[in-house]
């Protein structure tokens, strides 16, 4: 009886450390994914929005951009530019009077390298890395893409392209909202929102 006991004992022990073994695999794998993928909650003044971001293929555009979530850099920086059917900008700016003056926000990291061409591209719901005529000058303003602009910013023969580096997973609606809101002009700007849309945060979602 005693053996037979010991030897529950013992299949009890193994089959805890079977279940303890897969609950390390799937925490592992979970980090993993989350090491790979994190996703960002931008929470904006017309609701929240999750990215997910791809550091596989993005590498260098996807640390660029948690390097700003995590200072709070972009933290009250307005959407500057809003075009419904092509796409929503922000990033670069804290208000209207910076915009007008075409002065981000202090704080902005060295210019990346344009990962465009990395096999992801300007499909509706993407994020992507903007940039001046200079590929490789992207520093900290990104655009959510509206609609599928593919021919148009992705890599091609005849442009160095935008890079794609992650897509809106939740809060779709809340950018075509903010898609649909009423523009004008501040200072050179066009196509800025007549009443002003912020970031209240951005955080890595746990």
């Amino acid at each position: 009886m005693t053996l037979g006991r010991r030897r529950i004992d013992a299949c009890w022990g193994l089959a805890a450390l079977a279940t303890l073994c897969a609950s390390l695999m799937v925490a592992t794998a979970t980090a993993a994914d989350d090491d790979k993928n994190p996703q960002v909650v931008l929470d904006t003044s017309m609701g929240p929005i999750t990215i997910q971001l791809d550091r596989a293929k993005a590498p260098i555009s996807v640390d660029n951009f948690l390097k700003y979530v995590d200072s709070g850099y972009y933290n009250g920086l307005v959407f500057h530019r809003v075009i419904d059917g092509f796409m929503v900008q922000g990033g670069g700016f804290p208000d209207y009077n910076a915009l007008a003056a075409n002065r981000e926000r202090d704080g902005l990291l060295d210019p990346i390298r344009n990962e465009a061409g990395n096999g992801l591209s300007n499909q509706r719901g993407t994020i992507a890395m903007a940039r001046t005529n200079n590929p490789n000058s992207a520093t900290s303003q990104f655009y959510i893409n509206l609609v599928d602009n593919s021919r148009s910013l992705d890599r091609n023969p005849g442009s160095a392209g935008y890079a794609v580096f992650g897509k809106v997973v939740e809060g779709m609606d809340v950018v075509d909202k903010i898609a649909k809101v009423r523009t004008g002009m501040v200072g050179p700007h066009a196509d800025v929102p007549e009443k002003p849309i912020t970031v209240r945060s951005a955080k890595r979602k746990k």
